[in-house]
């Protein structure tokens, strides 16, 4: 493996690389830009052999992404924010005809007010169009799961489009050290794509069509399976990918502390380092502080959650997105999960770094003290009062 120091976005594009996609569809919107320029640097150098195809829109990327995957091509685009909305249109016909696309989302919030820094209302607000979500912590993680999500995507049990996030600026545009594989591993972790899920002159099918009330459910009762087909392949994935490159990751969520700790937050994606740090500074104060981090959102860790959390005393979600006039999505989720596993415990949600708002060590150690002694249900983090 050789060592460079890259940023997120870099990082991302040299996992892709690794990937040998055959065709890229690139449309540029920040924080997500540097991605296809990067990838298109390889294919322009001869690094990467791929057909690199300049569209005019972000609803024209995943539509010419599509149509890459329907002749059997291993397909890839990039986008963010208002660019994943203009796409919405395009997400359920993806994932509906069990077309295996990766596409790496900078988590950038959605206007108005106009805005360019990260939250993740962007895919949170997508996760029931049918893909596969993943949250990445760190650059690291993101060129990993830019191997792994191929692989998962693909396999014949699945078959469903996947959707890496990365927090916009935070990971997007921060460098660090990351390991990058050699191409021989990488084709060793990921085979050549095959698929019967294709157009064929020698074998015709009729695909994307339409299905009327008799049928319609049945599809789409075969989609929501694949999905849960998903956290078996997603174990498997990982564990071919420890023993290939060393680099162990541990599936649906993380737990850090979790098992006598009295008091957890929940959360995803780059804040998950700060909530650990914290937890530690409460555990050498004597508090039994823990954290889960979610590292997919679709499907969905239910009864991962239950295990992490069932000895707990109280918990929090913090998240960086709200489904307005109700609570966080994510902390919708995580109390179907609690219900679900009979887990009896005040549960409290945080919301914040919406635009980018900074979320500081002062609040995080605020969160646990109101999960500690009690809160609102709903609590914008930073705002006093929630007025």
């Amino acid at each position: 493996m050789a060592k460079k120091f890259l940023s997120g976005d870099e990082a991302f594009a040299e996992g892709v690389r690794l990937a040998r996609p055959q065709v890229i569809s690139a449309y540029p919107i920040t924080p997500q830009t540097i991605v296809v320029e990067r990838l298109s640097e390889m294919v322009e150098n001869g690094s990467l052999k791929s057909e690199f195809i300049h569209v005019e829109s972000e609803h024209s990327a995943l539509s010419c992404a599509i149509g890459a995957s329907a002749v059997g091509a291993r397909a890839f685009t990039a986008t963010s924010s208002q660019g994943l909305l203009y796409m919405a249109e395009c997400l359920p016909y993806a994932s509906g005809g069990r077309f295996p696309i990766v596409m790496m989302n900078a988590n950038r919030s959605t206007a108005l007010p106009w805005n360019i820094y990260g939250d993740q209302r962007d895919s949170i607000s997508q996760l029931d169009s049918g893909w596969i979500q993943a949250y990445a912590e760190n650059a690291q993680e993101g060129l990993d799961f830019a191997l792994m999500s191929y692989y998962i995507a693909e396999h014949k049990d699945v078959s469903t489009p996947f959707m890496v996030n990365l927090d916009g600026f935070v990971l997007t545009h921060t460098y660090e050290t990351v390991d990058i594989p050699i191409q021989e591993l990488a084709d060793k972790f990921l085979p050549p794509y095959e698929t019967d899920n294709k157009l064929d002159l020698e074998n015709p099918k009729n695909m994307a069509f339409s299905a009327g009330p008799e049928h319609n459910y049945i599809f789409k009762y075969k989609e929501h399976k694949a999905l849960l087909n998903a956290k078996k392949i997603i174990k498997d994935a990982e564990k071919r990918f420890a023993d290939i490159f060393g680099r162990k990751y541990t599936g649906l969520l993380e737990t850090y502390r979790t098992e006598d700790a009295d008091y957890i937050l929940i959360t995803l994606g780059s804040i998950a380092g700060l909530c650990r740090e914290i937890a530690d500074k409460l555990r050498a104060k004597g508090k039994k502080t823990g954290v889960v981090r979610l590292r997919y959102l679709r499907p969905f860790p239910t009864e991962e959650i239950v295990t992490a959390v069932k000895n707990a005393k109280a918990v929090g979600v913090l998240e960086k997105d709200i489904s307005f006039g109700s609570e966080g999505t994510v902390f919708t989720n995580v109390n179907s999960a609690l219900f679900q596993g009979g887990i009896v415990i005040p549960s409290y949600n945080f919301i914040g770094g919406l635009g980018g708002k900074n979320i500081s060590h002062e609040d995080i150690e605020n969160i646990f003290y109101l999960i500690e002694n009690g809160a609102e249900r709903v609590n914008f983090v930073g705002i006093e009062g929630g007025d």
